[in-house]
């Protein structure tokens, strides 16, 4: 942003290159005061541009002697094996750069839909977001979802269109696409200047003067634009006028300058500024990572545009009874609250927790408590600990830079706490409090693992509690009917993420087919005769019972009813056979899946006075239901959920045919608003395994979806299961 005169010093200026080329990003000390920092969510699509803008950024402000490579894995953000595999980033990073005095928190977000949950961290953490587009590319369906997110939110954005030095860069192009998924508060501040193919400077719109970049030159050079650069900028420059002063708040200033009157540009940039940090307004900045083209500029507004901590409110607060803790400010001399937003596993220092810090300061030696609620059903138990900060680090990637405090509004990184995990919120030991988790989508892709050796059991449960400490997004369930280990992800890509992860761990694995956990059940009546007798010599076994079973109705559960007469079988052998009969249907009588919805009527029998046992009745039972079940048809029984997808208008055609072709039921559409339709569907189990993956496929990655247990019905005759495995259940 051009200079406007006198400002606060939370809004001073950065004045190019050479300013921020004093800035010891390696060695200063931490800012005392918020409004020292900013606090900034680099979001956008994979491949947008964000890893290189950071490392640009780096670079500009000396935090780094060189930019690294994505493709040689030297970049700050990614240093996770995945991340360098993948050749994308898969978790938030947080990547400080210093503008003058000010400390700005770059928090490198992933752009790939299954690493979610790392964004929702990241903007959790941050004041403001810059949402970083191709000059190449279109705008993808899910950052225009995003947007709407911050908007909602009213979180203050900018726009960065990167990749100008790319042949297919087409700026303008870039700009009425923004502006056609953002809305009309999306305006260029600065305009490329190409000499013949290239862009070589930027007009700055509201002040008339040209910053020309030049190769190997640490500032760029100012001069006052042509009259030929002027007139071709003139719509330009008129349109973002009249967007700047429809959202000032002196109501003069539309009819002064319609009135012909020359707005002076120290007003102009005073409203400016006001308006991206209330977040009503919207600069689109030009910029090149690999030129530096911009880099300046942008810095300009990150600081002086953006939102101090102390502008934003801070997360309401509960005591751990529950209790409103009181309206709490960015001060650091108040009530210590932070929150963890981003947890590794560390082989040398132990947990590492990144923690953004709302209120108060936090100190080494400090006494603290660590509290995490309301993520239980993620596998993440209600927890308290009192424990002691010993060692306080300031962040730059994966790296760590020992620190002496860290004030309200900055981020901070603590280790070797024992039980601190992603979500948990860091406060007082003599003042407890607790933030409410932010919200987290729901993992909807199982993925079935099992350690590849017996003596690797041990190995994968201890590593499975590291990985999911850190990863809100993964659930990690053992299923009571199929005693499948089921990791509950978002994704192909994450799924790949946490498998590395173990393995990385020296936990030998492997995955295997997702059972869907059908049951059993009797298609027609029937009877079944149960004889246990056995005689070895000294005392036997001896029980006979019959019974005869029949269907109940979907959901009845199970009857058992004793008609026998005359005594045949006393009454505790009468239990015995129900006993027997309830384990039987346990185990199943065809695929090894659970039965239910059947009456079992008991109405003959005998029994010995001597070899007659409860062992021998309730094995008698078991025997009488499967001869019972070998009679007639069994019916196998499938999970069904109802499922509500929430996709935009343009793909519901598609989502729909998809939805017959799984045998689903429709039950019906309404809208939901924002050029939304949300689909409600009843759908088996077996046809939502991938559907996570194929969803997006379908949407271009816009479509969600969410899905409750809503009943088991029959299975249909072509999709009856195969045999069973080696552990007596079919796949």
């Amino acid at each position: 942003m051009p200079s406007k005169g006198a400002k606060a010093p939370s809004r001073s200026p950065v004045r190019g290159t050479s300013d921020l080329r004093r800035a010891d990003a390696n060695g200063a000390a931490p800012p005392e005061q918020p409004d020292r920092i900013r606090n900034v969510a680099l979001v956008g699509h994979s491949g947008s541009g964000k890893t290189m803008l950071t490392e640009a950024l780096l670079a500009a402000t000396g935090a780094i002697a060189r930019k690294g490579s994505i493709a040689d894995g030297t970049t700050v953000s990614d240093s996770d094996p995945s991340a360098i595999a993948q050749q994308r980033s898969v978790a938030l990073a947080v990547v400080p750069v210093t503008a003058g005095d000010i400390k700005i928190n770059l928090l490198d977000t992933p752009g790939y839909t299954d690493f979610i949950g790392e964004l929702r961290a990241g903007l959790r953490a941050a004041d403001a977001a810059l949402f970083v587009v191709s000059a190449t590319d279109d705008v993808d369906a899910a950052t225009t979802a995003l947007w709407s997110e911050c908007q909602r939110l009213a979180m203050p954005r900018a726009v960065v269109i990167s990749r100008l030095d790319h042949p297919r860069a087409d700026f303008d192009t870039a700009v009425a696409r923004c502006r056609l998924a953002f809305g009309d508060t999306v305006l260029p501040l600065y305009l490329p200047v190409r000499d013949d193919a290239a862009v070589t400077g930027l007009l700055g719109l509201l002040t008339g003067t040209v910053s020309e970049y030049a190769p190997d030159e640490p500032a760029p050079a100012t001069r006052a634009a042509t009259g030929a650069e002027l007139a071709a900028s003139e719509s330009a420059r008129g349109a973002l006028i009249e967007g700047i002063i429809a959202e000032s708040e002196d109501e003069t200033l539309m009819d002064r300058y319609l009135g012909g009157e020359d707005i002076a540009p120290e007003v102009l940039v005073s409203d400016l500024e006001t308006a991206v940090a209330r977040g009503s307004f919207h600069p689109v900045l030009p910029v090149s990572s690999e030129t530096g083209l911009g880099l300046a500029e942008l810095l300009d507004v990150l600081v002086r545009g953006f939102p101090t901590p102390a502008e934003r409110a801070v997360p309401a607060a509960t005591d751990l009874d529950g209790g409103a803790a009181g309206p709490l400010a960015c001060d650091p001399e108040g009530p210590l609250l932070g929150e963890v937003v981003r947890t590794t596993i560390d082989p040398f220092l132990g947990r590492v927790c990144l923690v953004r810090v709302f209120s108060g300061t936090v100190r080494e030696d400090a006494a603290i408590h660590v509290g995490g609620r309301g993520m239980a059903d993620r596998g993440h138990e209600d927890h308290d600990s009192d424990e002691r900060i010993t060692h306080l680090y300031s962040p730059l990637g994966s790296g760590l830079r020992p620190v002496p405090f860290c004030v309200a509004g900055d981020i901070c990184a603590l280790t070797k706490l024992g039980t601190a995990e992603t979500g948990d919120t860091i406060s007082a030991k003599d003042l407890p409090l607790l933030i409410a988790p932010w919200d987290m989508p729901d993992p909807l892709m199982p993925v079935a693992i099992e350690a590849a050796t017996h003596g690797d059991e041990d190995a994968l449960a201890r590593n499975l509690g590291k990985v999911t400490a850190g990863d809100p997004t993964l659930r990690v369930e053992r299923n009571s009917e199929t005693h499948q280990l089921i990791l509950w992800c978002m994704g192909e890509a994450h799924a790949d993420v946490v498998l590395g992860r173990l393995r990385d761990q020296g936990v030998n694995l492997q995955t295997v087919p997702v059972i869907t956990p059908l049951r059993e059940t009797f298609a027609a009546p029937a009877a079944g005769h149960g004889r246990y007798v056995k005689q070895s010599g000294g005392h036997g076994q001896y029980a006979v019972c019959d019974i005869e079973v029949e269907p109940l109705d979907r959901g009845a559960g199970f009857e058992f009813v004793d008609k026998t007469v005359g005594g045949v079988i006393p009454g505790p052998f009468i239990t015995s056979v129900e006993k027997g009969v309830r384990a039987q249907m346990q185990k199943g009588v065809s695929a090894g899946f659970p039965v239910v919805d059947i009456r079992v009527t008991l109405v003959g029998g005998k029994t010995h006075s001597v070899d007659s046992s409860d062992a021998a009745f309730q094995a008698a039972g078991a025997l009488a239901l499967r001869e019972a079940a070998a009679a007639t048809r069994i019916q196998f029984l499938e999970p069904v959920s109802a499922v509500t997808i929430s996709v935009s208008e343009d793909h519901v055609g598609a989502v729909m045919s998809d939805l017959s072709s799984r045998r689903a039921r429709l039950t019906g559409t309404t809208s939901a608003g924002d050029d939304s339709t949300e689909i409600s569907a009843e759908v088996p189990d077996q046809e939502l395994l991938r559907y996570a993956v194929e969803l997006r496929a379908l949407t271009a990655g816009s479509g969600r979806f969410r899905r409750s247990y809503l009943r088991h019905e029959p299975v249909p005759a072509t999709a009856a299961p195969a045999a069973p495995n080696k552990n007596g259940v079919s796949r």
